[in-house]
C-alpha cells in the first residue's frame, strides 16, 4: 500500500471526502423508506448527526432546539458559556472584531477561569429546557467537571483533546486515566480524536461509549498547518471502523465511532457513513444557523491557546434555522441544507436500508468527481463551485 517517498522511506496515500464517490447499488430503495437513527449509550436517536462542542455553534438554546430535531448538540464547558455569567456579551465582541483583532481577542477572552458553578448551571439550563444534555471538556479539566456535570443532571460526556491516546506521559501534571475515568463516570462517555487503527483498538478497550474520529479537517481548524499532522477523513474513519469491527469480533462489543469534521455539505456526510461512521459531528454548518450563538462567526477550539493558537476564526454568515440545515427546505443549492434529506436520498440510491448497510456501498477513487461537467458552476461559483 505504501509508496516510496525518498531513500528508506515509504508513505502511504490516504484520501479525504473531495478524493472519493459512491458508486449505485444494484437495487435502490425508496428514500422515505430506509432507516437513518443511530443507537448511542442506550438510547436510540433519530438524527445520526452531532454538533460540535465550538461556541460559535453551541449553546444552551442551541442544545435545546437541536434536541426537539433528534440529534444531539454538545456544549463545550472549557468554552464562554463557563467562563462568563453573560456569554452574550463576549460572543458580540469576538463578531465585531476584525480579522486581524480575532484571534488576540479570543486568545484574551479565554484567559478568565472557568467558573464550576456555571458547568452545573448550564447542564441544568438544558435540563430544564427538555434537551439532551451533552457536555465537554479537555482530559486535563475532565476529573473536576465530570462529578459536577453529572450531579447537575448531564446524559453524556465528551473527553476530547486535539489528539487523544489511551497513554498520556506527563511529568508536571497527572494525566487523565480513561478507563477510570470511563468506569466511575455514570453516564455515557465519548472520547476523542484518534484517526489511526491501532489507538482506535487501545481507547476501545477504555470502556467509552463511543470515538471521535479526525485531526484537523474542521473549516475552522489550522492543527494541520500549525503541527503538519492529520490524516484525511475517508482514510481516517475506513481505519477506525475497522477496528471498531475487529473489536466487537473479538468482545461482542459494538461501540460507534463518529467522524468529526471536514464535512461541508450532503455529499461529504454520505461518504463519511459509507466508510463506516455510525454518526458525524458537523460545526461549520451548524455555525450558520439562526440559533447559533456565533452571530455567523465560526472559530476553532484550539483558537484561544495562548502560545500556539491552532484555529482562526471565520465568517460563515447566516444561511437558515437548525430545521432547514437538517430537513429543510433547502434554500441553497450548495448541498449545505437538508443533510437528512441527502442522506436517505443516497440511502436509497446506493440500496441501503440502514446506515449499517450503508458502511458496504461501493466506493471508488475519483478525483475529478468535484469537477467533471461542472464547468459552468465553476464560472458562475455556484452550486458545487461555492
Amino acid at each position: 500500500m505504501a509508496e516510496w517517498v525518498g531513500i528508506g522511506r515509504r508513505a502511504r496515500r490516504c484520501y479525504g471526502f473531495d478524493e472519493i464517490a459512491l458508486a449505485p447499488g444494484k437495487s435502490t430503495l425508496n428514500p422515505e423508506e430506509v432507516e437513518i437513527s443511530w443507537d448511542f449509550g442506550g438510547k436510540n436517536f433519530p438524527v445520526p448527526i452531532l454538533a460540535a462542542a465550538m461556541d460559535g455553534v453551541v449553546d444552551v438554546n442551541f442544545a435545546i432546539e437541536m434536541t426537539k430535531q433528534g440529534g444531539v448538540a454538545v456544549l463545550n464547558l472549557d468554552g464562554v458559556q463557563t467562563r462568563y455569567d453573560n456569554p452574550s456579551e463576549v460572543l458580540d465582541s469576538i463578531a465585531k472584531a476584525t480579522p486581524q483583532e480575532a484571534t488576540n481577542l479570543i486568545q484574551k477572552v479565554y484567559t478568565t477561569p472557568v467558573k464550576k458553578e456555571l458547568v452545573a448551571k448550564r447542564v441544568s439550563e438544558i435540563k430544564k429546557g427538555g434537551g439532551y444534555a451533552a457536555v465537554s471538556c479537555i482530559p486535563q479539566n475532565a476529573r473536576s467537571f465530570g462529578p459536577i456535570a453529572q450531579e447537575a443532571g448531564a446524559d453524556c460526556f465528551v473527553v476530547q483533546s486535539t489528539v487523544t491516546t489511551k497513554e498520556h506521559i506527563a511529568t508536571k501534571y497527572e494525566s487523565l486515566d480513561l478507563t477510570k475515568f470511563c468506569k466511575d463516570t455514570k453516564m455515557p462517555v465519548i472520547i476523542g480524536n484518534c484517526v489511526t487503527y491501532d489507538v482506535t483498538l487501545e481507547l476501545l478497550e477504555t470502556g467509552c461509549s463511543g470515538l471521535l474520529i479526525g485531526v484537523g479537517p474542521g473549516a475552522a481548524c489550522t492543527t494541520r498547518g500549525v503541527l503538519g499532522i492529520g490524516v484525511p477523513q475517508v482514510t481516517a474513519t475506513i481505519d477506525c471502523a475497522n477496528a471498531r469491527d475487529i473489536f466487537y469480533q473479538k468482545t461482542g462489543k459494538y461501540i460507534p465511532i463518529i467522524t468529526d469534521g471536514g464535512m461541508r455539505r450532503g455529499g461529504d456526510v454520505c461518504k463519511a457513513f459509507a466508510c463506516g461512521a455510525d454518526a458525524v459531528m458537523i460545526g461549520s454548518a451548524f455555525a450558520r444557523t439562526k440559533e447559533a450563538p456565533g452571530r455567523g462567526f465560526h472559530w476553532g477550539m484550539a483558537t484561544s491557546h495562548s502560545n500556539l493558537p491552532r484555529g482562526t476564526r471565520i465568517e460563515v454568515g447566516i444561511s437558515g434555522t437548525i430545521e432547514q440545515i437538517l430537513v429543510g427546505p433547502a434554500l441553497v443549492d450548495d448541498g449545505s441544507q437538508n443533510l437528512l434529506g441527502a442522506l436517505a436520498t443516497s440511502m436509497g440510491c446506493l440500496g441501503a436500508k440502514t446506515i449499517k448497510e450503508m458502511h458496504y456501498a461501493e466506493i471508488i477513487i475519483a478525483p475529478s468527481i468535484q469537477s467533471e461537467g461542472k464547468m459552468f458552476q465553476a464560472m458562475q461559483r455556484v452550486g458545487m463551485a461555492k
